[in-house]
């Protein structure tokens, strides 16, 4: 009797083992999920990445007066690591001088040039004012003859004293022209003199400078701070092989460590829920378990293209209201941005609102039976969505379609 018992039993809990099983079979292709009306706070975040950088930076420069040189692209030769700490005084990197070098090269041949000219005008002028000396002074010896000759003839025909007298008029009016041309002469060297001496005074201040350019090549640090790099128009940074130019010198910066914001960029939809004032929670990715408060504190008006795609994003600058040792410029951001925060409201997810004809709608579970309900919604953010009319706080509702629900017909707000 006993036997015969177990082997009912036995054969009634495989029946039940293989009806199981076979209504697994039939329902495992369409889970039901459900969840519940919450009532709470609506946040609508945009989260977007971006850098850290400081707000108030000192730059290093290269020397200022390369366009005086006439030097347009001057090409990096070395620099210190990115994040070096420094202080003032410290070496930071050097430029290459060989355009410099050049110059020097060739200024050094002209100073040369100049030099010999200067002393060949200055052995001609010596020479013909010498000889313009000795004509004077051959003349005046003229004059004294010629009038001791006149002296002594006086017993001579009045035609021969005429004639005496005559020549020394003559003589005394010739040297009184030779004197006249010898100041000309004598203005004219020094006007000349001053000309080449000029050249060579030239030419001297710009080797000179020249060689303070030189030196200027091999820059230094002005205070104390943290090497960061600079970039360039296109975002990248200068380093070893990049070139400055005299309208943009700088080679690296120090910025302030204690003021910082967060640079990024928000594309053409997220953007018309931005504005300057709104609050930010600022994470990192080097750490994850840091997360700083930031405001925004500017949003561009105008947007730029991205990098290698036609869509334009607009820049927008988050302000870190705390500090933190650990950040430092260039590390990656999460920006959450709180665009909206609605207090005590119904919330449902995104997932459990279904639509027909610009009609929204849910599947509510009421009892044992499941109802095609019309809603009514407010605004949405990227998972959940506030519903202002049609449900109640802790009503169940189905975060996917429920089997053979779908021919329902939908139950009106009333």
């Amino acid at each position: 009797m006993n036997k015969k018992r177990i082997l009912i039993a036995i054969a009634i809990i495989g029946i039940l083992a293989v009806l199981y099983s076979f209504y697994n079979k039939k329902t495992a292709g369409n889970v039901s999920i459900t969840t519940t009306v919450k009532k709470g706070d609506f946040i609508s975040e945009v989260i977007i990445s971006g850098e850290v950088q400081s707000t108030s930076l000192k730059k290093i420069k290269g020397p200022s007066n390369l366009r005086k040189f006439k030097l347009r692209d001057v090409k990096i030769q070395d620099l210190i690591p990115e994040g070096t700490v420094i202080k003032a005084g410290d070496y930071v990197g050097r430029l290459d001088p060989s355009a410099v070098n050049e110059q020097i090269i060739d200024a050094r041949l002209n100073l040369e040039t100049a030099e010999s000219k200067y002393t060949q005008q200055k052995l001609d002028t010596t020479l013909s004012l010498k000889q313009n000396r000795n004509t004077i002074k051959d003349m005046l010896f003229q004059i004294e003859e010629t009038k001791l000759e006149l002296k002594q003839s006086i017993y001579e025909p009045p035609a021969t004293i005429k004639k005496l007298e005559i020549k020394v008029e003559k003589l005394e009016r010739d040297i009184g022209e030779q004197k006249e041309n010898y100041e000309i002469k004598q203005r004219q060297a020094k006007a000349k003199m001053v000309e080449v001496g000029t050249e060579v005074s030239k030419i001297k201040k710009k080797l000179k400078d020249l060689i303070e350019l030189r030196e200027s090549f091999t820059i230094h640090s002005e205070s104390d701070g943290m090497i960061t790099y600079v970039k360039n128009w296109d975002g990248t940074k200068r380093k070893v092989g990049s070139s400055i130019s005299p309208w943009n010198p700088a080679i690296a910066s120090l910025p302030d460590l204690t003021k910082m914001e967060s640079k990024t960029y928000a594309n053409e939809v997220d953007i018309r829920q931005i504005k300057k004032g709104l609050p930010v929670k600022v994470g990192f990715d080097a750490f994850p378990d840091v997360e700083l408060d930031g405001v925004i504190t500017n949003v561009a008006n105008v947007g730029e293209k991205k990098r290698g795609s036609d869509i334009k994003v607009f820049q927008v600058l988050v302000k870190l209201n705390e500090i933190d040792k650990n950040i430092k410029p260039g590390m990656t951001t999460s920006n959450r941005i709180l665009t909206n925060k609605v207090e005590n409201v119904l919330i449902i997810p995104l997932e459990s609102v279904f639509s027909k004809d610009s009609i929204s709608y849910v599947y509510l579970k009421s009892g044992y039976s499941i109802q095609k309900k019309q809603i009514e919604l407010g605004i949405s953010n990227n998972d959940e969505v506030i519903v202002t009319k049609g449900l109640k706080e802790k009503e169940i509702i189905y975060l996917n379609m429920p089997e053979g629900q779908e021919e329902k017909s939908i139950i009106p707000l009333k």
